[in-house]
């Protein structure tokens, strides 16, 4: 069975980007038959990482190992300003090869309006470099999200379409957990001439 987390890299509880993490959950669980234990939620609004470097680095241990547990991630970035908010790149300076190289990440882009397409662009250019992660060519953006993703049906045409892309990108993420799983034991990391990226 595969393991999934979902990265709500909002620094606001309660947020929008927390909301779409959840919908999100539900949807493994119920249109891609994942078990409940094994799809996680890591909420940024309601346990925010300490600006790295930092000697208490709260709680990052606990996102350590269900980031290690996971075959694939998602990361939900919310557009402030027309960058990716600080808590998710973070995030990103907290998190290194040991929990996910190789392994498989779907960007998603959270707007209040008509944007969210920068996050996906600023990630995919700086994000992955030392962790080794692996975005796949399928995106998801989510615009005037408070519109959408609230109710068990859609209730309009922008509701539904949103739903029917995110099952579509989801399927082929899990796709991509089920072909790199069994690659990631082969690749050897402890080389130290090799730690960081290039």
């Amino acid at each position: 069975m595969l393991n999934v987390a979902i990265v709500a890299g909002s620094s606001r509880s309660n947020s929008q980007t927390a909301k779409v993490a959840r919908f999100m959950r539900q949807s493994l669980i119920s249109q891609h038959q994942l078990d409940a234990e094994h799809v996680s939620v890591i909420d940024l609004g309601n346990y925010p990482l300490p600006l790295w470097p930092a000697e208490d680095t709260g709680p990052w241990s606990m996102f350590e190992k269900q980031l290690a547990k996971a075959d694939a991630l998602v990361i939900l970035a919310p557009e402030w300003h027309g960058m990716a908010c600080p808590a998710i790149k973070n995030f990103f300076l907290y998190a290194t090869k040991a929990q996910l190289a190789h392994k498989p990440a779907m960007l998603g882009g959270i707007s209040s309006g008509v944007g969210g397409a920068y996050p996906i662009s600023e990630l995919r250019a700086s994000s992955y470099k030392n962790c080794r992660l692996c975005y796949i060519p399928e995106h998801l953006i989510v615009r005037n999200v408070e519109n959408v993703l609230n109710m068990p049906e859609p209730v309009a045409e922008d509701d539904r379409r949103i739903r029917a892309r995110m099952d579509y990108n989801l399927d082929i993420l899990l796709r991509y957990a089920q072909a790199l799983k069994p690659l990631r034991s082969e690749i050897d990391m402890s080389n130290p001439d090799f730690a960081n990226g290039m």
